[in-house]
């Protein structure tokens, strides 16, 4: 038996008290807790929190990652395809490559999900980035420009746009 783990081998332990959060907005938070660079390439996680009223993540998809959320609390929209679907605690749902997809807080909620990759690519600087937008030390075009490099490709949904309208 080979007790030696390989960095892509190893468990990765991310104490709640030592993990990074960061503010991508007035009302939503990014819990840092692996990046694939700690996973061997094998998924990238993050904590995402979101208080009443937040917008959450605009339409987008992902080209070479699954996405997975997980509710951990509150109750959550999510836009796949065309349609909008409600998520509540202990809801999981996988969304594949290619299919196009966003996520808030349902109305008058707040939601708290676990939000996995896979295969993990680095993103840890994507979130990051987007505090600096948040705080004004970047631009929304310096996330246009990184489409490619952190696979987030953003496009306008009608049927997103008139479901954060109704509230």
């Amino acid at each position: 038996m080979n007790v030696h783990a390989t960095p892509s081998q190893a468990p990765v332990l991310v104490r709640a008290a030592e993990a990074v959060t960061i503010e991508d907005g007035a009302t939503s938070l990014i819990t840092l807790l692996a990046d694939a660079g700690a996973t061997g390439g094998a998924l990238t996680a993050n904590r995402a929190t979101f208080r009443k009223g937040s917008p959450g993540a605009p339409a987008h998809f992902h080209t070479k990652a699954t996405e997975m959320f997980f509710v951990l609390s509150g109750r959550m929209r999510i836009l796949l395809h065309d349609q909008v679907v409600t998520l509540g605690t202990g809801d999981f749902l996988t969304v594949p490559p290619n299919v196009p997809h966003a996520f808030a807080p349902a109305p008058g909620e707040e939601g708290d999900m676990l939000v996995a990759f896979t295969p993990g690519m680095e993103r840890f600087d994507y979130y990051r980035l987007l505090e600096r937008v948040y705080r004004g030390e970047a631009s929304v075009q310096d996330i246009r420009d990184s489409s490619e490099r952190y696979d987030n490709h953003y496009f306008d949904s009608p049927v997103w746009t008139e479901s954060l309208a109704r509230g």
